[in-house]
């Protein structure tokens, strides 16, 4: 009865139990068309399905961005998080709305497959936002920049694939050499990002309650559960957010420090070429995030915002230049219930971020802090360059 669809299920038997692995693409009809299939025909005890409470509670209540608080996510520092969010995701929108299906579709039909069998549903992937925390540890600068520089690509990216293409890519070969590929891009984010998760999926789906399981996976998981299921694995070690590195504060701190330093000390000295220190440092910090904020076309009070705050929070690491501008921003141009419904067809090109009210509040916030940086690198170097002049 399973004849056409055998090639993608992996079958595993231990302990007494059955193990039946699905593996899918997230943008395939054929991949939910499969899931109802396989858990009507197999009627097992449990479903587990490849996602954690946080991304399950999005699929299940669809309109929750319609109660975002747009300042709260400002203040709570997560601006960038939302922004780097919608873009990853925003590749795989297209496919998805390419082939006419929500992204995920997969999993929304393991969990209404698991209702209407009666089997127990169990969420066996890791909570995201650790799965980023250990992903952005790891990679190191050199990985952060090239991460950033692959999601900011695939924004721009209009790729189209056939779903005969989408198909061939859940076979076993055409996956080992995916995960060849992407370990030569990014060997460390692999570790993170499959080989842990993997691990995770593997223990909670051994873990999961009853004879027969079905689980609805990625097929890029699919071979390391394979793998990882006859071992033991700490949930709670896997569960651990990384330490956070020193080395970050204590630069983050020793830079403004060294600045007001070496323009105190110049004002000792020559004032007049203390006020032109002042000077070169508040113009090269306000004019690059005042620049950044009108890339974003920001409201003109925002663009002034960043020019004035910039000088002062690029001095306290506490701070952002972005925030200051993003709150404004919010105050004049507050997004409405249409701009949160609109935002999952927005995100699907540029122009659709730069007019959605909440993305283009959120790249403010990011480019007014990109340009407060960089005004810092190039303002501190002038300072310094007059610090030397005048010794």
């Amino acid at each position: 009865m399973l004849t056409e669809t055998e090639k993608n299920i992996t079958r595993i038997h231990m302990d007494g139990k059955e193990l039946i692995l699905i593996g899918t693409a997230h943008v395939s009809k054929q991949s939910a068309e499969q899931v109802k299939e396989v858990i009507e025909a197999e009627h097992p005890d449990t479903v587990c399905i490849e996602l954690d409470e946080q991304r399950y509670q999005s699929i299940v209540d669809g309109d929750k961005w319609k109660d975002t608080d747009i300042f709260k996510v400002i203040k709570d520092r997560k601006a960038t998080l939302l922004l780097m969010n919608l873009a990853i995701g925003s590749f795989q929108r297209r496919m998805a709305k390419q082939f006419g299906i929500k992204p995920g579709q997969e999993m929304i039909q393991g969990i209404e497959s698991a209702k209407d069998t009666g089997a127990e549903l169990v969420l066996a992937d890791r909570n995201i936002q650790i799965t980023f925390s250990r992903i952005w540890s790891s990679v190191g600068f050199t990985g952060k920049a090239k991460l950033l520089t692959q999601i900011i690509m695939s924004i721009f990216s209009n790729e189209t694939i056939t779903e005969e293409e989408l198909e061939r890519i859940k076979s076993q070969d055409m996956l080992d050499s995916m995960l060849n590929e992407f370990t030569q891009v990014f060997p460390k984010l692999k570790t993170p990002l499959i080989d842990e998760r993997d691990q995770y999926l593997a223990q909670k789906i051994k873990e999961a309650p009853g004879q027969k399981i079905v689980a609805v996976l990625g097929a890029a998981h699919v071979p390391g559960i394979t793998q990882e299921i006859h071992n033991e694995h700490n949930l709670a070690k896997l569960n651990e957010r990384p330490p956070k590195s020193k080395i970050p504060k204590i630069i983050g701190w020793a830079i403004p420090l060294m600045i007001l330093t070496v323009i105190a000390f110049t004002f000792i000295n020559n004032p007049d070429a203390g006020i032109q220190q002042s000077i070169s440092w508040i113009l090269w910090n306000g004019c690059f995030s005042a620049l950044g904020v009108a890339i974003g076309l920001g409201h003109p009070l925002a663009i002034l915002t960043a020019f004035v705050a910039a000088p002062i929070t690029s001095l306290n690491p506490l701070l952002a230049a972005g925030w200051f501008a993003g709150f404004v921003q919010a105050y004049f141009k507050r997004p409405n219930v249409g701009d949160f419904d609109s935002l999952a067809d927005d995100v699907l090109s540029i122009k659709g971020f730069w007019r959605n009210k909440v993305t283009r509040i959120l790249l403010i916030v990011v480019l007014a802090n990109l340009g407060s940086s960089l005004g810092t690198f190039i303002g501190g170097a002038d300072v310094v360059r007059l610090f030397i002049e005048n010794l």
